[in-house]
């Protein structure tokens, strides 16, 4: 399970990076233009700490796989990752609205290559945890 950790604690600082490209590719500056100044800062703010936090799990989970695998904190670690990126997996298919992928190419496969990563990450920390 240590090698699973791994993989994904550098899945996450990947993940944690592909933030950076969210203005652009979403066309924030246009599109939050319409937003009250508070508003316009809470999605950066909050875009920065998500990517933020991914980094670090990511970091941990590199740095202490053995740990996170092995013992009981490590367990409890694992549990929480564990919910986080179920939760995450539920919104993928029940939140998101099909009109945003549903018929267009590059969208869908968006939404199946991230669906399958939060897949990966429950798996992953449920199996760390459960063992």
């Amino acid at each position: 399970m240590e090698l699973q950790l791994k993989i994904a604690g550098y899945l996450l600082i990947i993940l944690s990076f592909i933030h950076v490209f969210f203005p652009k590719r979403f066309k924030w500056k246009d599109e939050l233009s319409l937003l009250s100044l508070i508003n316009r800062q809470l999605i950066y703010v909050h875009t920065f700490f998500i990517a933020f936090i991914l980094f670090l799990i990511g970091i941990l989970c590199i740095s202490s796989s053995n740990e996170i695998a092995n013992t009981l904190l490590g367990h409890k670690i694992a549990f929480g990752l564990f919910l986080f990126w179920f939760v995450r997996l539920g919104f993928q298919f029940f939140i998101y609205s099909k009109k945003l992928w549903k018929g267009k190419r590059f969208e869908t496969t968006i939404h199946i290559v991230f669906s399958l990563i939060w897949i990966y990450f429950s798996v992953t920390f449920f199996m760390v945890w459960y063992n």
